[in-house]
């Protein structure tokens, strides 16, 4: 129903629109239609011109989608119909009203009227075939009205002005070309020399009425139907004179040579015309204005072919002729350059343009030398080259004209459509003339089977442009139309494909006529197609160029044409001196003439050098980034100086999100940009211009940020980090400038680009870090969920997939990335509880996971064999994406207001729908490659098996690993061997998985890992059953079995990349390598079974399988494959100890030769070395430059490399000892210890100036107590939200605040540690320098009365501090743990609390002693301990005012009302106060008492006292 009201309503205004054209019919007659304000002719008809191919692809779609029965559909391109009559009715209106020509006027409207007529009857077709879809006649008659409206149509474009004039010429030159059928000629008494002249000048006549032609297309009506006569006036006379030379010869095949060309003339000429009438009638129609350019090209070499066969004349003559007309035709080429005639780029056009001017320079040469020697036949040759080189320099010019003219900030490039609408006419245009040709009598069978060929490539590549264009859309009609008729056509050219073969082998005319019979159905669904892929919503859009563009365009044109005009003289002249080759004159001529053409080449190739594109707007980015930072500095300046004027426009949180949203911009600009700087100089201007507009608003956010924050350093560091970003950018727009676009530049140009990109995009990405963090902690949320709604959008995205990338990569990383975001889902519920402080933190973490994963699953479903499983993982990544925008937006509402059980509730619902979520994208992830995610799964399995054993050999290690019962190593040995043995069937059985299907790879890697969990429990057993008086032994047999546990998920990763590859596919190599690593480390794994009960031989065993182990671990290494783990250089740096201990224990060990000494130094060696690997890594990544980063990379390998061979050296040692091997022995301990200076080196490097030792007890202090002040904040944070604790039995409610105060103690008890070890070290090094004196030396010049000075307390200097701060954080502990299990009260943990606070004081003061009050380690250590004192008084405060809370709560009194009885109550509570006075004048004399005592025991601890 609601589909025929549709229809009916597109029906009713179909009705009112004819009634508005009998109006405009009956005020044309009567003189009444006047023009409406602006309209003009030409605007008119093209304005009707277009519209009516927008009538006709509405009812392309109208038609299918009711042959297809799409209700939908229907209604929709039923209004849409209506919607293109009604402009179509106007356009109408505008040209009868501005047409002078009555009769125009008449037959325009009736035109008009037809086309409502004939699309009322498909209208109501359709509504009758919607109705009655059974109908078999139904598909008959749409077809029929169909056909009737586009005649309609068809009418109507060609009662335009100027369009019936072209269909004039067109039917006169039809006609004309009837004449060629005939085989009487034109009888003449004149000679054969003066038809010639006459053809020539015809010819002469034919190739400028086509320059006309092209010349007029672009300008008014009027011009057009001029040309358009002229055009066919020439013709008529060049095909009277070409049949006049017809009948001069007497020549068979001449004649049949002639008549052929006249024909090929005929056709090209055809061909011209509706080229122009197509332009004329929709100027903006893509690929329009080229297609003409080369129909009038096509005009030209048809008759410079034609002139070769009828010209008999001097040498040299027609060749110069046919030049000249080649040359002419290519200046119209330059009058509009916006539209691209070739595919080349700006800088191959650069290149063409030169290398063809040296070819034109050789062939003006040529001309020259070869005239003067007579030699006629290389002067044509030179003549012919010098007219193809201005015709390639004309097209080079051409483009790269239009190049800049898009490149123009201010103009529009083109936007490619669905299909490529040209190819569509081109193909068409090419099927009808080959199908003319078929049907031809005069064809020969070689033109026949030429047609053929023609016919078969362009319907081939018409369904292969359906076929692409039914993958891109989403309109279900479209795709369905798109579908069927690349099988209509398919079908339509076997059928004459046929027809062509049954012809080659009989040619008759009863088979040819069957050869026009099967073109017809060919013919017609080509045309129905290329109506359909002409609709508006198919289209490309054409480039628009600006005013400023077309004059950064006029040097290039006005050199180009320069360049043509000069040759056209230069040939001219050329033509003479092959006459006179001796004339003077003559030469001059030619001699001035090819001065003028070099000249315009020099000119075009400076134009094309001066105005590549995107210079300009790399100069006005650059000036604008300079802008951006002097504004920074200008606010940077007034920071510092406290005088940033404060901004108001804008809240804190809307400067932050301004800076977000263009960093965001930026970020997403920058590869681009980088390729355009490469690759793209078209694309340079546009991308830089819009790269700049973006730091515009982000320095004035960072500006307005900076005013609104009150603290000074946090205003620094943003207006820094925003101006590095800025310098950043401004490196990168030097380096693009430089490049250009140009992807011939030298590499250290592209190079440069390259780092700049990178290094702008990481500083970028910094700033957005720190402000997503920033904002996140104030609960905003709303940049985090445009970044993942922007996100879910990338899943559509058409990606170009990296070479050498598969589905199985992406699939892995996806497989990661889910898993982390279902981690930090949970996480997010847990947080939001305890800390919801934490969640805008985990937010942000779960954004950034979720944009790559949608990066990965557009490139996943790219590479994806299965469409459905592509859809799938689209759909699934989607919906993933929604649930995480729903969990953040819970996240937001959780940390503005933790006390929100609503808002609570909705992230645990969220979380549980965002896992849901997760579990579906690993489904579609497993469903898309079984295999390869089983792959996945089993290399986590063997990755925990892995860390299983890592925990086991740390047992080992401590001496704890050993067996319940009394079993020995024997009992199973065999068990071990025998798994490892059918482990190696399993690696059989997975290698060849890689190249099976799915379910067998699958099976596969699942017994694998069966298979290595029971080797890895077996073993475990065996070393248990070792004895813990063997932990060197133990983790020997353990590491044998890791290295085989590590292989395996090598050699799974290796299965999973190169499954389904083909053999000859690197990654089948990297298979084979993993699967000889396999074999190895279970060889090696039997031999440690068989030896490590043989104490004489287990030793050196042990230092074989470490060395091939560190030998496998450095390959690893090499290539990138090891885990990256986020590290520092500190901890880099610490790693070099357990380095040096080892080689220490090495060479111990090869001078002693005992097999205990040899395995303890392979098992310390390995565990160095593999940790010094793993951690380098990471610690390179953190560098600042890529220098220093490789130079880190490099020094990890080198210690590697040197310690093995200092291991090879140990066994050589040990078996063979010599003096000689024992000095080779110490030279490698030396090679080691100077690769460890090397680390140590590039670690400082990395860290720069900030740099520290580790193992400085200051820097341990430091962190610890930081730690602790943290740790205390918290405490005092959840102590001032609690409620008074009324009762025993509510501890649980305050079970949080307890954790956090024992969490606090133990913080503090590990930054006083620290603080004695360096209170310590201090004491040693004031000794040493003789500033303090030891108790000894005190107690041989003092009296014990003289000991106890002033301050008592401090006689022991650091020492004494730091054994008071280690006696008061011991307190704070009994404290804690007392009062969290009920047995003490808020009072003696204030006290605790106040003592810590006061003993950390006196330390610090203490403390300095140790170095100079401006020194960098007082500095820090002061910081850290006044940070610990302001939190340890923030806790006290907030337990008195939680003791307040309890106190008023508790104090609940009731007064009796009676008089009596309140007296009675009053004196029991004076009583009471009484009491507790007594009670506490007595604990003060007990403390003071406690204090004298104290002080007097002082000189009897000494021993304590020094020994600590």
């Amino acid at each position: 129903m609601c589909i025929s009201l549709e229809v009916d309503a597109a029906l009713d205004q179909l009705t009112e629109l004819d009634r508005e054209l009998e109006e405009y019919r009956r005020a044309a007659d009567s003189g009444n239609l006047v023009p409406l304000p602006g309209e003009t002719v030409e605007a008119s008809a093209m304005k009707l011109g277009s519209t009516s191919k927008n009538v006709g692809s509405a009812m392309a779609q109208l038609l299918t989608a009711a042959s297809q029965g799409n209700e939908n559909y229907v209604g929709v391109a039923a209004r849409d119909t209506a919607n293109a009559l009604r402009v179509l009715t106007e356009a109408t209106r505008g040209v009868a009203s501005t047409s002078e020509d009555i009769e125009v006027r008449r037959q325009v409207i009736d035109s008009a009227r037809d086309v409502i007529d004939k699309s009322t009857h498909l209208l109501e077709e359709t509504k009758r075939a919607m109705n009655d879809p059974e109908n078999p006649e139904n598909q008959a008659r749409l077809n029929q009205v169909a056909k009737a409206v586009s005649s309609a149509l068809n009418n109507c474009v060609n009662a335009l002005p100027g369009q019936r004039d072209v269909d004039n010429a067109i039917r006169q030159i039809t006609d004309s070309s009837q004449e060629l059928a005939s085989t009487k000629y034109p009888s003449t008494d004149r000679t054969f020399q003066e038809i010639q002249i006459e053809i020539n000048n015809a010819a002469v006549n034919l190739n400028q009425a086509a320059s006309d032609i092209v010349t007029a297309s672009r300008g008014t009506p009027k011009q057009l139907a001029e040309s358009s006569r002229e055009y066919s006036s020439s013709y008529s006379e060049f095909i009277k004179s070409g049949l006049t030379m017809a009948g001069l010869s007497k020549d068979g095949d001449t004649q049949n040579q002639i008549v052929g060309g006249l024909k090929n003339v005929s056709m090209v000429s055809s061909k011209l015309l509706l080229a122009a009438k197509s332009v004329s009638a929709d100027p903006n129609a893509p690929n329009t204005k080229n297609l003409l350019s080369q129909a009038a090209r096509a005009v030209t070499e048809s008759i410079n072919q034609l002139i070769n066969v009828c010209t008999v004349s001097a040498p040299g003559q027609k060749e110069c002729d046919n030049a000249l007309r080649q040359i002419q035709m290519m200046k119209s080429m330059l009058e509009s350059a916006n539209e691209p005639v070739t595919d080349l780029s700006y800088f191959e056009c650069l290149d063409s343009v030169m290398e063809k001017s040296k070819l034109l320079g050789d062939s003006m040469t040529g001309i020259t030398n070869h005239a003067k020697k007579g030699d006629l036949e290389n002067f044509c040759d030179s003549v012919g080259n010098f007219s193809t080189s201005v015709c390639g320099l004309t097209e080079a010019a051409s483009q790269a004209a239009y190049l800049v003219g898009i490149a123009d900030g201010a103009s529009e490039p083109g936007r490619p459509g669905l299909v490529d609408q040209s190819q569509f006419a081109r193909a068409n245009q090419a099927i009808q003339m080959a199908c003319q040709n078929l049907v031809n009598p005069a064809s020969s069978q070689q033109q026949v089977l030429s047609a053929a060929t023609v016919v078969a490539k362009h319907t081939s590549a018409l369904c292969n442009a359906c076929r692409l264009a039914s993958s891109k859309t989403s309109n279900p009609v479209a795709k369905r139309h798109f579908v069927q008729s690349a099988k209509d056509v398919a079908n339509s050219t076997a059928n004459l494909v046929k027809a062509i073969k049954a012809l080659d082998q009989d040619f008759t005319e009863e088979n040819r006529q069957r050869c026009a019979e099967a073109a017809k159905p060919l013919t017609d669904a080509v045309d129905e197609l290329t109506t359909f892929a002409s609709s508006p919503e198919f289209a490309s859009m054409p480039a628009k160029i600006s005013p400023e563009a077309r004059k950064a365009q006029e040097p290039i044109v006005s050199a180009g044409k320069a360049m043509i005009d000069g040759a056209c003289h230069m040939v001219t002249a050329a033509k003479q001196l092959a006459v006179n080759p001796k004339d003077p004159p003559t030469y001059q001529l030619y001699s001035n003439h090819s001065k003028s053409v070099s000249e315009a080449i020099k000119r075009l190739v400076s134009s094309i050098k001066d105005c590549a594109p995107g210079q300009r707007e790399c100069d006005e980015s650059i000036d604008k980034l300079n802008r951006s930072i002097r504004d920074l500095d200008q606010a940077s300046l007034a920071a510092i100086s406290q005088s940033l004027q404060q901004r108001t426009e804008k809240s804190l949180r809307g400067f932050q999100e301004q800076m977000i949203g263009s960093a965001r911009e930026i970020h997403d600009l920058c590869s681009k940009v980088k390729d355009s700087a490469k690759a793209e100089p078209e694309n340079l201007g546009h991308r830089v211009t819009m790269m700049a507009s973006y730091f515009g608003p982000l320095s004035d956010g960072a500006v307005g940020a900076a005013s609104l924050i009150q603290n000074s350093k946090q205003q620094t560091h943003i207006l820094d980090l925003t101006k590095t970003v800025a310098e950043s950018a401004l490196q990168f727009m030097y380096s693009c400038k430089e490049g250009g676009g140009n992807p011939k530049a030298p590499k250290h140009t592209h190079d440069n680009i390259d780092t700049a990109a990178d290094n702008t995009m990481d500083v970028v990405q910094d700033l957005l870090q720190s402000l997503e963090e920033a904002a996140s902690q104030a609960g905003v949320v709303n940049s985090m969920i445009e970044k993942l709604t922007k996100s879910i959008t990338k899943t559509d995205e058409q990606v170009m997939v990296r070479e050498g990338m598969s589905f199985v990569e992406y699939q892995s990383n996806m497989v990661s990335l889910a898993k982390k975001i279902a981690m930090t889902t949970q996480e997010m519920v847990g947080k939001a509880g305890v800390n919801p402080g934490d969640l805008g933190r985990l937010a942000n973490q779960l954004t950034r996971d979720y944009d790559v994963l949608a990066s990965n699953s557009a490139n996943a479903a790219a590479t994806s064999n299965s469409q459905d499983i592509a859809n799938r993982i689209r759909t699934t990544v989607q919906d993933l994406g929604k649930s995480c925008v729903e969990l953040v937006q819970d996240a937001g509402k959780v940390q503005g207001d933790p006390h929100d059980t609503y808002a609570r509730r909705d992230l645990q619902d969220h979380a549980r729908s965002v896992s849901e979520k997760v579990a579906f994208v690993l489904a579609a992830l497993q469903s898309g490659s079984r295999g390869t995610q089983a792959c996945i799964n089993a290399a986590s399995a063997v990755s925990g098996i892995i860390a299983d054993l890592d925990t086991t050999i740390m047992f080992a290690t401590a001496g704890t690993l050993c067996t319940e019962g009394d079993d020995s190593f024997a009992s199973h040995r065999e068990d071990i061997l025998k798994t490892a043995k059918a482990l190696v069937e399993e690696t059989k059985k997975l290698v060849q998985g890689a190249a099976s299907d799915q379910e067998t790879l699958a099976g596969a890697a699942q017994q694998a890992v069966k298979t290595i969990t029971k080797l890895a429990d077996v073993v475990k057993l065996g070393a248990a059953s070792l004895g813990s008086n063997q932990p060197e032994a133990q983790v020997m047999i353990i590491n044998a079995v890791k290295d085989v546990a590590s292989a395996l998920s090598d050699l799974i990763s290796a299965t999973k990349n190169a499954s389904g590859k083909n053999v000859s596919d690197p990654a089948m190599m990297t298979l084979k390598e993993s699967a000889k690593v396999m074999v190895t480390n279970v060889t090696s794994l039997l031999k440690t079974v068989k030896t490590v009960e043989d104490e004489a031989a287990r030793g050196t065993r042990a230092l074989e399988s470490t060395i091939e182990a560190i030998g496998q671990e450095v390959k690893s290494y090499e290539a990138g494959t090891l885990p990256e783990k986020k590290a520092t250089a500190e901890d880099l740096i610490r790693l070099t100890k357990p380095i040096t201990t080892a080689t220490a224990k090495a060479v111990a060990a090869g001078n002693s030769g005992r097999q205990e000494d040899v395995i303890i130094c392979a098992n310390m060696g390995r565990k160095a070395i593999f940790d010094l690997l793993a951690t380098c890594r990471g610690t390179a990544s953190t560098a600042e430059t890529t220098e220093v980063r490789q130079k880190t990379i490099a020094a990890g390998k080198n210690c590697a490399v040197v310690y093995k061979d200092l291991l090879e050296q140990v066994s050589t040692v040990v078996q063979k000892p010599s003096q000689e091997a024992k000095q080779t022995l110490a030279a490698r301990a030396h090679q080691v210890a100077v690769s460890v200076q090397e680390i140590v080196h590039c670690s400082e490097l990395i860290k720069g100036t900030d740099w520290v030792d580790p193992e400085d007890p200051t820097v341990i202090a430091e962190s610890e107590l930081l730690t602790a002040a943290k740790s205390i904040e918290a405490a005092a944070q959840k102590l001032s939200q609690l409620k008074p604790r009324k009762k025993a039995k509510e501890a649980d409610m305050s079970l949080n605040f307890e954790e956090q105060i024992l969490e606090a103690a133990k913080s503090i008890a590990s930054a006083t540690a620290a603080l004695v070890k360096s209170a310590s070290a201090a004491q040693r090094e004031l000794v040493a320098q003789g500033k303090v004196r030891t108790r000894k030396e005190i107690g041989a010049t003092y009296h014990k009365s003289q000991i106890l000075d002033d301050d008592g307390q401090w006689s022991e200097g650091l020492i004494s501090a730091a054994k008071m701060v280690a006696a008061a954080t011991h307190s704070l502990c009994e404290s804690a743990n007392a009062m969290v299990q009920g047995h003490a009260t808020e009072e003696r943990l204030i006290a605790s609390a106040k003592e810590v606070a006061g003993s950390t004081a006196h330390l610090l003061v203490a403390c300095r002693v140790k170095a100079d009050p401006d020194s960098v380690a007082m500095k820090r250590l002061q910081a850290a301990g006044n940070a610990v004192k302001r939190a340890t008084e923030v806790l006290v405060k907030a337990a008195q005012q939680a003791k307040q809370r309890d106190e008023d709560e508790d104090i609940n009194v009731a007064v009796d009302s009676r008089k009596v009885g309140g007296i009675k109550q009053e004196l029991q509570i004076q009583e009471e106060m009484l009491r507790k006075e007594r009670e506490w004048i007595e604990a003060r004399e007990k403390l003071a008492k406690f204090r004298k005592q104290r002080y007097k025991d002082t000189g009897h601890d000494s021993d304590s006292s020094s020994a600590f």
